[in-house]
């Protein structure tokens, strides 16, 4: 990894103030419109996603990159989550994504509105038995829209380097959905962390790889889930140069 200027942190701030300048911006211009159709929401949340990575590059030098063959249609994604960028990146490549969020975010201006309406549907981490039932049941009710689920199995932002477990909630909504799940690696966390306020240059990935069919038993799902993410995201992460 290069070596980090200090004009690269007051870029870095530079940023991060205009990114929620924007996300102000274009919450209220098109509240109004998303309020009375969901289009308008997707709208949104996906001109945000193009902002955020053309500021990004031209602000603090770290270009996006997608990979991998994007799902158009009803499918379960299980990602990698190492940043905010992952959540962008993935939700601006796919045509109506919708995530299984932390319940919290419900509360957050303009974003926890936003999120639930595009489908998103909340749970409640702390209360695991009780919030894999429920999920289960938001999903099952319809409370999440037609679209991709995009899921994160291990439950909360993991920092490159370091490791954390994959939870059954994705199984059993994999078995619970029938559908393909298209599990998605990244190395976002070198470059845009899961804490503070610099954003490193570079190029920051997340890449689609090849669906798992529906059908597999929930164990034989989950070693097959975690080893295809965690080969990938390693890749990933070496190609761009971490040795931790």
């Amino acid at each position: 990894m290069r070596r980090i200027l200090p004009l690269q942190w007051v870029l870095s701030l530079i940023f991060i103030v205009q990114m929620y300048l924007a996300m102000l911006v274009i919450g209220i211009v098109l509240f109004i419109p998303a309020l009375i159709d969901r289009r308008f929401a997707h709208t949104a949340c996906r001109s945000f996603c193009v902002w955020v990575r053309w500021t990004l590059a031209a602000l603090c030098g770290l270009h996006t990159e997608v990979r991998g063959v994007v799902p158009q249609g009803e499918v379960l994604i299980a990602a990698k989550h190492q940043s905010f960028l992952d959540i962008m990146l993935i939700f601006g490549a796919v045509p109506r994504g919708k995530f299984i969020m932390k319940s919290e975010l419900r509360w957050a201006p303009i974003l926890g509105w936003y999120a639930l309406r595009i489908g998103c549907v909340p749970v409640n981490r702390g209360k695991r038995g009780a919030a894999i039932l429920k999920m289960m049941a938001d999903v099952k009710a319809g409370i999440s829209l037609p679209g991709q689920l995009i899921i994160y199995p291990q439950g909360t932002r993991v920092a490159p380097g370091t490791s954390a477990p994959y939870k059954v909630g994705t199984a059993l909504l994999y078995s619970q959905l029938g559908q393909d799940c298209v599990p998605v690696a990244a190395n976002v966390g070198l470059f845009w962390p899961k804490h503070g306020i610099l954003r490193k240059p570079g190029t920051a990935v997340v890449a689609f790889l090849p669906a798992i069919p529906p059908g597999l038993p929930n164990g034989e799902f989950m070693a097959r889930l975690e080893r295809d993410v965690e080969s990938a995201s390693d890749r990933l992460l070496a190609e761009a140069g971490f040795r931790g």
